[in-house]
């Protein structure tokens, strides 16, 4: 017995490694490798297993702690900041998506309860895929990325009260007063006794556990809440996978959280890999063959239906028409949750083994073109938002349901001169939102996230709702007055075409642009951009400054170093990005070697407070030039050498990195 459940394991990882690695190659997601695996080595394709007890419990397993890692993981607090999105885009999409599939279904000839469980298990998607392919483009924290993300974890939080409803969905036409009493008593009951483990013994086991030191105890500790809830809730007569998820919600408000994780992973991945071969074996190759023309029907049917579904609910967010086109074809698919509750639905003769080898044949097949879908989806959603804003109506899509007219907004807004347009007001842009603000520097934000912008305005913030890739947009922000455009979006594609647009209607302005990594600056420095701050570049110097700090390096070398860094280093990279043999015109740090630009303030106990600058000197004594100053809103371009210097007057200074660095400390010192 011992070795045939070995051999069925060495079996699956043997092929699995095969087909993972060729998968690879293509770009294509872990999880439909597995389903491939099982496919190709299950009883439908080679042979080679069949799907007997073993995997059985391995499938278990493998949900058990998947749904127990989601619930550790799953930090109420930061749902509570998605709220809008996750509640109301989660609700409306089941919502939205079981309608449409009871509609369809219904006129195929399905009785009403086998169409609402059938929308049901069409309405989650896979969470796996999509965060898998969000992360490859960089695109998690986008706005269509994080809108997808906040649904994806609410289908995730869905699958329990489905799982709860199936049973009384299977008996509705019987029984239906009596289970849903049942229901609510087991419910009760379950929640009483999480209440209690919540409170009580998780953190009286933990707390002992712990400090006997014992990584080895701590992880058995950790399996045994996750078993002993999941056979809780199976003894009452509900699922295994419902106490496990429960139990990791419990664990996840403790301190223990963290450590519970990092024990649990790895045994997740193993018996996660073993639940989607166990579903791939389950299908049947030669009914997809035979049937292939009807299920690509259904598939495409089954897309098209999650499309208008999750571009409907976000649209009705108040999002703009792209990110409601992203999200909705990001969602197109059926996700890993529904072949549980499928297997539920097969307990209860809600599917019949023809539905349910037709519903797993169209899942593989959506998700196998999930990652082609999304990669795809870009071209036409900006195809489809420039036919739509070339009328009023469709401007309003693109803008988003619950904008204010332009022509509305501009009576509120006060017209500005010679000031900053921050683009995006992630971390980014309230970083530099505050920096301008502290420095007295006029600017005004372009969201498109209707619910930070209405929060944001309720503060006082400077906000306005817009996709600034619009030039509409970007003139009602004053683009052709304003002197410098900060872009801080994750979305490289978003970046670019603001960056095009605002050279387009102001050549003169200066772009200062946030991108994740070396490739897009070539792109960006083509269309413009002044300033391309690359993170990857900052995050390695900020890796060595602290290096260097560990080793007691002074702090002024330091700084020394990474001022000399930022101007040389800068300037390698936009040599590699630019074309050589364009001449891209000429600039003062790419054109004068180890020459640099700072602005520093005159301090209100300066040495320099009260003096003219011929009396400083500043070439003459410390080898610097000054270009200009600025005195509050006021910039006095080349001043003469009577210009006498003021408290809180900002400087523009040319000079070596080394001679600005020792001047800066005059500007700050006290008085002689």
């Amino acid at each position: 017995m011992e070795f045939s459940v070995l051999a069925h394991v060495d079996v699956i990882l043997g092929f699995a490694i095969l087909i993972l690695t060729i998968f690879y190659k293509f770009e294509v997601p872990p999880v439909l490798g597995f389903l491939v695996t099982g496919m190709l080595i299950g009883p439908h394709g080679l042979g080679i297993l069949d799907s007997g007890q073993n995997m059985e419990l391995n499938a278990e397993l493998g949900i058990v702690f998947l749904l127990f890692t989601i619930g550790v993981d799953l930090s109420l607090r930061e749902l509570w900041k998605m709220k809008k999105a996750v509640m109301a885009g989660g609700t409306l999409q089941l919502l939205f998506t079981t309608t449409l599939a009871l509609i369809v279904c219904t006129w195929i000839g399905f009785s009403p309860a086998k169409s609402i469980f059938i929308g049901f298990l069409i309405s989650l998607s896979s969470t796996a895929i999509v965060l898998k392919v969000l992360q490859d483009r960089n695109e998690v924290y986008t706005p269509h990325g994080k809108t997808s993300l906040a649904i994806l974890i609410y289908q995730d939080l869905a699958i329990v009260p489905l799982i709860l409803i199936t049973p009384v969905l299977a008996g509705s036409s019987v029984s239906f007063e009596g289970a849903l009493p049942n229901i609510f008593f087991k419910g009760s009951l379950i929640i009483l006794v999480f209440i209690l483990s919540a409170r009580f013994l998780v953190p009286w086991i933990f707390y002992h556990v712990g400090k006997t030191g014992s990584k080895q105890l701590f992880f058995v500790s950790v399996v045994f809440i996750c078993l002993s809830a999941a056979v809780f809730t199976s003894s009452i007569g509900l699922s295994l996978a419902l106490g496990a998820f429960l139990a990791g919600i419990v664990i996840s408000g403790s301190q223990y959280s963290q450590q519970a994780m990092g024990n649990i992973l790895p045994l997740k991945d193993m018996f996660m890999s073993f639940f989607f071969v166990s579903v791939g074996m389950l299908l049947d190759i030669s009914y997809l063959f035979n049937h292939l023309p009807i299920l690509i029907l259904a598939t495409i049917t089954l897309i098209v239906i999650k499309i208008i579904a999750g571009v409907g609910v976000t649209s009705l967010l108040g999002f703009p028409l792209r990110t409601t086109l992203l999200t909705g074809l990001a969602l197109a698919q059926v996700g890993e949750f529904s072949f549980v509750l499928s297997r539920l639905g097969m307990e209860y003769t809600l599917l019949t083994e023809e539905t349910y080898q037709a519903f797993l044949a169209v899942s593989i097949l959506t998700m196998g073109v999930t990652p082609f879908l999304i990669s795809a989806s870009y071209k036409p959603a900006d195809f489809i938002v420039k036919k739509a804003s070339s009328t009023a109506f469709g401007m309003k899509l693109v803008q988003g349901i619950y904008s204010e007219s332009l022509d509305d907004e501009e009576q509120k807004e006060p017209q500005m001169k010679d000031h900053l347009i921050i683009a995006g007001f992630g971390f980014s842009g309230k970083t530099v939102s505050k920096a301008a603000k502290a420095a007295g520097i006029p600017y005004i934000i372009l969201e498109t996230n209707p619910e930070i912008v209405q929060k944001e305005k309720a503060k006082g913030e400077k906000i306005q709702y817009g996709d600034a890739t619009f030039g509409a947009v970007q003139e009602h922000a004053g683009i052709k007055s304003a002197r410098v455009l900060v872009t801080g979006i994750s979305d490289a594609a978003i970046t670019r075409k603001i960056v095009e647009k605002a050279k387009e209607l102001n050549p003169s302005i200066c772009i200062i642009a946030k991108v994740h990594d070396l490739q897009e600056m070539k792109r960006l420095n083509a269309l413009g951009a002044d300033e391309i701050i690359p993170e990857e570049y900052e995050t390695s110097v900020e890796i060595f400054t602290r290096l260097l700090e560990k080793y007691l390096v002074p702090r002024e070398d330091i700084e020394k170093m990474v001022n000399d860094v930022r101007a040389n280093g800068y300037r390698r990279l936009r040599k590699l990005v630019v074309d050589t043999d364009i001449d891209s015109g000429f600039s003062i740090k790419d054109g004068l070697p180890g020459i640099d630009i700072q602005v520093l303030k005159v301090g209100k106990d300066s040495y320099f407070d009260g003096k003219t600058l011929a009396d400083l000197g500043f070439r003459r004594k410390h080898g610097v030039t000054v270009l200009s100053v600025r005195r509050r809103s006021n910039m006095i371009s080349t001043p003469a050498g009577d210009f006498i210097l003021q408290a809180n007057d900002a400087c523009i200074l040319l000079g070596k990195p080394g001679d600005l660095y020792n001047v800066r400390k005059f500007f700050e010192s006290a008085r002689r």
